[in-house]
């Protein structure tokens, strides 16, 4: 049997997570599905893939070939295409992680948007707030907001994201309402777990101010300490995207919106400019040029 068309087959069963599936797209018939895979693990001596009744899923083993063979095909097609003058079609599973606070309507657009313009792409995202090794867990791609990237990775800008300041209206009505940075000494504060530190400088009419509250909730998840502010538990900074809506309808105020100037970057972060598959170098672009993002 093909070694190559096997490698395929074992990749799409993979992704489909059915061998009826991948038969069907690749115009063969289960049986033969199966044997290609058969033979894939007869040669490699392992088992790549757990089957049941009701499903397939991948074995340890099978994670790890699954990862080394999918980028292996990638950049096999896209070199064929390449000399063949023909056009890469993105294809295939892109495996993205981002931050928690990601889980909103404007980047819910901006994949729709993706995927309906490369529909061949099946997007596979994680919002788990964790740091993923992108290579240990096979991700192919990370958003990633900070001010030093990864310098074992490739980051590329992809916009600025500015971090409002906001509370409930009733948590204001006991607290008060701050006029200038200095009102916020000692406040609660809603903290966000990877932040370092509880002093904030604040850059009021091109002056900084250092500002320290008291946290009263730490969490490494951003939706949480969102649902809190909305509860009227303290202040928060979260991202724009996050709360534009919510200031919107009053649900929370944006405060000091004119002397407290907040922001962080937002990099495309991946492993290797060397096997840069079409879905990935794509999708970095679409979102990059998408007005949305900014």
């Amino acid at each position: 049997m093909d070694s190559l068309v096997s490698m395929r087959v074992f990749c799409l069963v993979a992704e489909l997570k059915s061998f009826a599936a991948a038969a069907e797209r690749l115009r063969l018939s289960p049986a033969m599905a199966s044997k290609h895979v058969m033979q894939l693990e007869k040669r490699l001596g392992t088992r790549l893939l757990n089957r049941t009744s009701r499903r397939v899923s991948l074995s340890e083993s099978g994670a790890l070939y699954f990862e080394q063979a999918r980028q292996m095909l990638d950049s096999l097609d896209e070199v064929e295409a390449a000399v063949s003058n023909a056009t890469v079609v993105p294809r295939g599973t892109l495996r993205l992680t981002a931050p928690v606070w990601m889980a909103n309507t404007i980047f819910a657009g901006v994949l729709a948007d993706y995927q309906a313009r490369y529909p061949e792409v099946c997007l596979d995202v994680d919002l788990s707030g964790r740091l993923v090794n992108l290579v240990e867990e096979g991700f192919d791609l990370a958003l990633r907001a900070t001010g030093a990237p990864d310098e074992a990775l490739i980051a590329r800008p992809i916009t600025r994201v500015a971090f409002h300041l906001v509370a409930a209206p009733a948590f204001l009505d006991r607290a008060g309402r701050p006029t200038r940075p200095a009102d916020l000494a000692g406040q609660a504060l809603l903290h966000y777990a990877l932040y370092p530190g509880e002093s904030f400088s604040l850059n009021r009419n091109g002056t900084v101010e250092t500002v320290k509250l008291t946290p009263v909730l730490r969490s490494g998840n951003e939706t949480l300490l969102h649902m809190a502010a909305l509860e009227g538990m303290g202040f928060a900074f979260l991202p724009k995207w996050l709360v534009t809506e919510d200031i919107a309808a009053g649900r929370l105020v944006h405060v000091l919106p004119d002397d407290i100037v907040f922001e962080g970057r937002l990099f495309a972060v991946y492993p290797s400019r060397k096997y840069l598959s079409a879905k990935v170098r794509t999708f970095i672009d679409f979102v990059a040029a998408d007005r949305r993002m900014r």
